[in-house]
């Protein structure tokens, strides 16, 4: 064998390094890969239960946030002990008790013990993966995951309180454990990608968001559906936590302002559909905005087990802001966790000041968003409403306003900055760079989780002939009927 001569060696090492940086190349490329939200479907409170419903109730300024009417929980609330107590954005009545049963495959029995939020998860999944053009019934046996935040179990904890021990049949445990909302999601559809549930409370369902945008990357999974639900049924829960003084005493999230004094319970489901963005391009899918990075972090040691940390919040964004590789003056708006209390709105507004606070050479604001001040705090929902918030804010071209701002935190100084506060609804068109928001969700365990999204790469227009006539053909048993 004749001896390998030193050019030739050079050329075989040099071939040896381009495929490695090639490799090296499509792994990162694939570590960065952009996500599409291709659906959404949401029950959210205020008569939102769709999309378009729930954009039609933030730009008409509406306050989903009311008294609890009589018969709402297990029991009255004593408001004036527990102040803040008697508020809350709550569903309408048929959200919660209006459900097909044999329509998923559940017996009525079965369905009397299947908790609201279970049957709000399979009904948003079907409607999301329909507003996707993805038929629900075509996906058995695919490698679809289902990625979900629910904690709490105030339907059952209502049921102990009504039930004999001897009514407990095996339909109340698969119908009320957290971890079976994903499962039977899978099992509905006949989904085989990952599926799991998520409690990291408050920012549970963004966290979901950073797992399933890690499970696509991955190839875990081809699609995924993404999503949190929460109900509010119990009058202990609720005086629990303004026993911490954590409400607001006129049940509003006054976010930001100098009068913000606590939240308000909200609850609802909201739900989206997640693909890599190349295949849903060539799938020919409606992209309605592309996720181009994730993070998750922890408070770590923080003043108190529950209080938020400033130089956390800090390290999330600038992970976030590195892995979907834009610079911090992209942002136009931030969709904030922005719970309206003391201590937390303060501390946010710093850690975003620190990281995107820097005045843009060009004048351009970015504004800070707070879905709460609308619904109050959704919980496991709280986040994925605030994703849906911002994707239908970038299709629209609008930044929706903010309720309950006169003046700004006297604790916080945001001047030289660029930030700025929707009161009322803000223009926010197309421009020669992509517009790019962040959605942002701090846990009551400490982990944060923060979402950069930007629009949907513009789709070329059409060049070939258009069809001036369709045809629409109805079916019905008679002519009346049609």
């Amino acid at each position: 064998m004749t001896p390998e001569s030193p050019e030739e060696k050079l050329r075989r090492a040099l071939l040896i390094i381009q495929k490695l940086q090639a490799r090296v190349s499509e792994l990162e490329a694939a570590a960065a890969e952009p996500i599409a939200v291709i659906g959404m479907g949401c029950r959210l409170p205020g008569g939102a239960a769709d999309p378009e419903s729930f954009w039609q109730l933030l730009m008409d300024r509406r306050d989903a946030v009311g008294d609890i009417p009589p018969g709402r929980l297990d029991r009255p609330v004593d408001a004036k002990r527990f102040p803040g107590a008697g508020w809350a954005g709550l569903l309408d009545d048929d959200a919660l008790q209006m459900f097909e049963p044999l329509f998923f495959g559940v017996s009525p029995r079965e369905a009397v013990s299947l908790d609201p939020r279970q049957r709000m998860l399979l009904e948003t999944s079907w409607e999301a993966l329909e507003n996707a053009g993805q038929p629900p019934d075509s996906l058995a046996e695919k490698s679809v995951g289902v990625f979900l935040s629910v904690y709490n179990n105030e339907y059952l904890d209502l049921a102990k309180t009504r039930l004999d021990p001897v009514d407990f049949d095996v339909y109340w445990g698969t119908g009320n454990g957290n971890h079976m909302s994903a499962g039977r999601i899978a099992f509905v559809l006949g989904l085989q990608g990952p599926a799991l549930v998520v409690d990291t409370a408050c920012s549970s369902s963004l966290v979901a968001v950073h797992l399933a945008v890690q499970s696509l990357r991955d190839r875990d999974c081809d699609l995924a559906l993404v999503g949190g639900a929460s109900v509010i049924l119990s009058a202990g829960i609720m005086e629990g936590v303004a026993s911490w003084h954590a409400f607001a005493p006129d049940g509003r999230c006054k976010t930001f302002d100098a009068a913000a004094n606590g939240f308000v319970r909200g609850e609802g489901c909201g739900m989206v559909v997640l693909k890599r963005l190349r295949q849903a391009q060539h799938d020919g899918d409606p992209i309605r905005a592309v996720i181009r990075g994730t993070a998750v972090n922890n408070d770590g040691r923080s003043s108190g087990l529950t209080a938020p940390n400033v130089l956390s919040q800090q390290a999330l964004l600038r992970s976030a802001i590195q892995h979907a590789r834009i610079s911090p003056e992209a942002y136009g708006f931030i969709e904030t966790h922005g719970t309206g209390t003391v201590l937390g709105d303060p501390i946010e507004l710093e850690a975003l000041k620190a990281v995107v606070g820097k005045p843009r050479t060009d004048g351009s604001a970015c504004w800070l968003g707070a879905v709460k001040t609308n619904l109050g705090h959704a919980e496991a929902a709280a986040g994925i409403a605030g994703l849906i918030k911002v994707v239908l804010a970038l299709q629209h071209q609008t930044i929706p306003p903010n309720l309950h701002f006169e003046s700004l935190n006297p604790m916080v100084d945001l001047r030289g900055t660029p930030f700025a506060f929707p009161t009322e609804a803000q223009t926010w068109p197309r421009g020669a760079s992509p517009r790019v928001a962040g959605v942002s969700s701090f846990g009551f365990s400490g982990t944060n989780a923060h979402v950069v999204v930007e629009e949907a790469p513009a789709v070329p227009a059409a060049t070939g002939p258009t069809r001036p006539w369709h045809l629409l053909v109805l079916s019905a048993r008679d002519e009346a009927a049609l």
